[in-house]
């Protein structure tokens, strides 16, 4: 559980979760920012079609609840719409906050544009976790490139700058990066911000790994993020 540092009234979080039809992990991730909201952040969340039952139970965590077509960058840029905080912070439905987050962001925090993102944990027990977690962080800081389970924070004048999440259904966050990066280069901060490995175990670890790899490749190489999405799709069917 996160908590709240009254210390930080200056600046507002505006905490913007994207989710379809998730289940007791999206709770669980209301759950963990309920003392930011209680410290003057806002939490907004915003649904790309779910189950009318699923978002009535969580509707009262939230400050804003936001429908938008499916699609993560749709629905990111939809919340980052109606957001009135200076900091952007893009969470993933399944994550889970350690202590402190909050202020690390604002330790980081300046007059001019800033963006960055935290280092992951992957929430399985196997010893190959460990190593995968390790090497996104580290291939990360090397690159510049944040992934969107990394918790994207990103100043709101350097959003808007950017245009925010390119309307791509597939690596909106290595795209968001690279154009950031041009700007300003991120802060890597420890975190860890643990996310869901639920991934790598319906569909293998090493098949996901090397999918995953492909499909980043593909990407630099010039493929097109439609015919990636179409490729992912068949990859975790």
């Amino acid at each position: 559980m996160v908590n709240a540092h009254p210390d930080h009234d200056a600046i507002k979080l505006s905490i913007i979760v994207p989710c379809l039809n998730e289940g007791p992990t999206l709770e669980r991730c209301l759950q963990d920012l309920q003392p930011l909201r209680c410290a003057g952040h806002e939490l907004i969340l915003v649904d790309g079609g779910s189950e009318q039952a699923l978002i009535d139970n969580n509707a009262t965590y939230v400050d804003k609840l936001l429908r938008s077509q499916p699609g993560r960058a749709r629905q990111m840029n939809s919340g980052a719409k109606k957001a009135s905080g200076d900091v952007y912070w893009f969470l993933h439905a399944d994550s889970r906050l350690s202590e402190g987050m909050d202020r690390a962001i604002m330790s980081v925090a300046g007059s001019t544009g800033f963006w960055g993102r935290f280092d992951v944990r992957l929430s399985g027990s196997h010893p190959l976790f460990r190593v995968i977690e390790r090497m996104m962080n580290w291939r990360s800081r090397i690159s510049g490139i944040a992934t969107g389970d990394q918790g994207i924070f990103v100043e709101r004048r350097l959003f808007d700058q950017v245009g925010g999440f390119p309307q791509q259904p597939l690596m909106e966050d290595i795209e968001i990066s690279r154009r950031l990066k041009r700007l300003t280069h991120p802060h890597s901060l420890p975190g860890p911000l643990e996310t869901s490995s639920r991934r790598w175990e319906s569909q293998g670890i090493l098949r996901t790994i090397l999918l995953m790899w492909l499909l980043r490749l593909a990407y630099w190489a010039g493929v097109s993020p439609r015919h990636l999405a179409r490729l992912y799709a068949q990859g975790t069917g």
